[in-house]
C-alpha cells in the first residue's frame, strides 16, 4: 500500500449547505443543515461553507449554528464585496473554533457590468472590502468570480491586490462551467508563475459540471498546484452542478499512482452521507452516477458476472467496502426485533437515537407485515422518507383511499392534517394518482405548475417499495419531494405533500416579509 503521510495535502472545501442549496428545489431545513454539518465534520471535510447569512434570517440562524456545533472543520460563510455583507458574515461565523469569510466578487467584463464599475474601481473595492474581513477574521477567502472569462493581466492584479489585503486562500472560479481540464491547469500555473505572494497562499478551484468536466477541472488545478478543491456531496449544485466531493477524493484515492496527494476524508463514510443529502435535498441520486449510483458497484452481464466470481479486480477498480457499501446480506422480517433492526441500520450507516430507532422500528414492523422480505435497499428508503417528513411540517397525510380500475372516473378520499387541524376532501380524476392529487390541491389551492412526477420501484417483486419524486414550480421557486411505500398512490400524494412543504419553506425564505398566500389552506370539513 501507498505511504501517504508525506505527499501533499488537498484540503477538501465542502459548499453543499451553501452552493448545493442553491439548486433549484433544493431547500434544507434548519435541522437538516445542522444533520449534514455534522455528517461533513465527522468524515473529515476541511472547511464547510454553511451558508450566505446576509442572504435571509434563517441562513444567518444556520451558518451559526453550524459554527457552534462543528468540532473539526473551519466553517465558513459567504459574503459580497460590500461591508454589511462581511459583517453579518462574522458575526454568523465568529462562533465557530476556526472561522473563515468568504468574499467575492465578479471581476470578468461581463461581471464588470453589473455593478458598473470600472477596473481601477474594481480594484479598489477588493482591497478595501478585503481588507475589513482580515480586520474581522484571520482567515479569509477571496474568490474572482467568472475567473477563466477574466483577461488574465487583470486577473493576475486583482489577485496580487486581494494577496496584499490579507487574503490566505485565493478561490479561482470557474463559475459557469466554461472551461476545460487543460485551461484549468494553466490558469493556476499562470497565476503561481506571475501573481507576487502566490507561493504564500493556497489557491482553490471551484468548477462547475455545465459541459461535464468539473470533476476532470479540478483534478487538473490540483495537478498544477491548487491545494484546495471546493466541491459538494452527490455533486449537487446550480445548472448542471458543482465538483462532486466522492469523485475528487476517489479519484486521488484510486488512482493515488498518477494523483499523488492526500486528503483527511473517511472514505468509508461517503455513502451514508450521500443518501442523507438526496433524501434532504429531494435529488435523487442517478442509477449509474459515478461512486455513489445504484449500480456502480452492479454487474449484470454474463462476462461481468464471470470475472467478478472469479476476481473482483477483474471490473472493478474500487471495493464497495471503501465508500462505505456493504454486501446485501440476509434480509429481516416481521419477526426481527428492535436490536437487529438497530445493528442492520448501523451497518447501512445510520445511527439513531432511541426514540428514533422506536419510530423507525414501529414503521419498519408495519412494512414487513405489507413485504415478505425487508432488504437493506427497503430500509433505507424507509429511513429516508422518514427523515423528509419532519413532525412540524405544515401540511401531513393522515388518511387516503382510491378507487381504480376500468370503471371511471377514479375517485379518492383524502384526509390532510393543516396546521394540527384535519381536512377532509373528496375527488375524481383521470387514474388514482391523478384523482389524489386533486384532492391535495382542493385542500390545499396553489398556482405551482407539476415540472416532473417520477416512480422508482426500491427493490424487486410485486411487493416492491415505489420511490416516488414530485418536483413543481411556482414563481420561479422550484421545489422537490420524495416518498416511498408498497402502495405507490400513497407514496405519490406524500411525496407531493413534502413537495408543498418545501414550497411553503422557500417562499418563506425568499421573501420572508412579503405575501406567502399563494398556497392557501381550504377548510373542506
Amino acid at each position: 500500500m501507498t505511504d501517504t503521510s508525506t505527499q501533499p495535502r488537498v484540503l477538501i472545501f465542502d459548499t453543499t449547505l451553501r452552493d448545493g442549496e442553491q439548486s433549484p428545489g433544493a431547500t434544507m431545513s434548519h435541522s437538516e443543515k445542522l444533520d449534514i454539518a455534522t455528517l461533513l465534520d465527522d468524515m473529515g471535510v476541511d472547511i464547510i461553507e454553511a451558508g450566505f447569512p446576509i442572504a435571509s434570517d434563517g441562513d444567518f440562524e444556520a451558518v451559526s449554528g453550524i459554527a457552534k456545533i462543528a468540532q473539526n472543520a473551519q466553517v465558513c460563510g459567504l459574503a459580497r464585496a460590500n461591508y454589511k455583507d462581511i459583517d453579518r458574515c462574522w458575526e454568523a461565523v465568529k462562533h465557530a473554533k476556526r472561522p473563515r469569510i468568504h468574499t467575492f466578487i465578479g471581476t470578468s467584463p461581463l461581471h464588470r457590468a453589473i455593478p458598473n464599475l470600472d477596473m481601477d474601481q474594481m480594484a479598489e473595492r477588493i482591497h478595501d472590502t478585503v481588507s475589513h474581513a482580515r480586520n474581522l477574521c484571520d482567515n479569509v477567502q477571496w474568490s474572482p468570480m467568472d475567473a477563466t472569462r477574466t483577461e488574465h493581466d487583470y486577473l493576475c492584479r486583482v489577485v496580487e491586490i486581494a494577496i496584499k489585503a490579507g487574503a490566505t486562500t485565493i478561490n479561482i472560479p470557474d463559475t459557469v462551467g466554461y472551461t476545460a481540464p487543460r485551461e484549468s491547469a494553466a490558469l493556476i500555473r499562470m497565476l503561481l508563475d506571475r501573481v507576487p505572494g502566490a507561493d504564500g497562499i493556497i489557491f482553490a478551484t471551484h468548477c462547475h459540471n455545465d459541459l461535464g468536466m468539473a470533476t476532470a477541472n479540478a483534478l487538473a488545478a490540483v495537478e498544477a498546484g491548487a491545494r484546495q478543491i471546493e466541491c459538494t456531496i452527490n455533486g449537487l449544485g446550480e445548472r448542471a452542478g458543482n465538483t462532486a466531493l466522492e469523485e475528487v477524493v476517489m479519484a486521488m484515492k484510486v488512482r493515488n499512482d498518477i494523483m499523488p496527494y492526500q486528503t483527511r476524508i473517511d472514505t468509508t463514510k461517503i455513502m451514508a452521507i450521500s443518501r442523507r443529502v438526496a433524501t434532504v435535498s429531494g435529488f435523487a441520486v442517478q442509477f449509474n452516477k459515478a461512486i455513489v449510483g445504484k449500480n456502480a458497484f452492479a454487474h449484470e452481464s454474463g462476462i461481468h458476472q464471470d470475472g467478478m466470481l472469479k476476481n473482483r479486480e477483474t471490473f472493478e477498480v474500487m471495493r464497495p467496502e471503501d465508500v462505505g457499501l456493504l454486501g446485501t446480506s440476509l434480509p429481516l422480517g416481521k419477526h426481527s426485533g428492535r436490536a437487529a433492526l438497530r445493528a442492520k441500520l448501523r451497518e447501512l450507516g445510520f445511527e439513531m437515537a432511541d426514540n428514533q430507532l422506536n419510530d423507525a422500528f414501529v414503521r419498519f414492523k408495519a412494512l414487513a407485515d405489507r413485504k415478505k422480505e425487508v432488504f437493506d435497499d427497503d430500509l433505507i428508503a424507509l429511513v429516508q422518507d422518514n427523515a423528509s417528513h419532519a413532525a412540524h411540517d405544515t401540511l401531513q397525510v393522515k388518511r387516503l383511499r382510491v378507487v381504480c380500475g376500468t370503471d371511471g372516473p377514479q375517485e379518492a378520499e383524502l384526509t390532510l392534517t393543516i396546521d394540527g387541524v384535519d381536512h377532509s376532501i373528496d375527488a375524481t380524476g383521470d387514474g388514482p394518482v391523478d384523482a389524489a392529487f386533486n384532492a391535495v390541491k382542493m385542500l390545499v389551492p396553489h398556482n405551482a405548475r407539476l415540472q416532473l412526477y417520477q416512480v422508482s420501484a426500491v427493490t424487486e417483486g410485486t411487493d416492491a417499495q415505489a420511490t416516488v419524486t414530485v418536483r413543481v414550480e411556482e414563481d420561479g421557486r422550484i421545489a422537490t419531494g420524495q416518498s416511498a411505500d408498497t402502495d405507490t398512490v400513497v407514496a405519490s400524494v406524500k411525496a407531493y405533500v413534502n413537495c408543498l412543504n418545501r414550497l411553503i419553506q422557500r417562499r418563506a425564505k425568499s421573501a420572508p416579509d412579503s405575501d406567502t398566500k399563494s398556497v392557501n389552506y381550504k377548510d373542506a370539513g
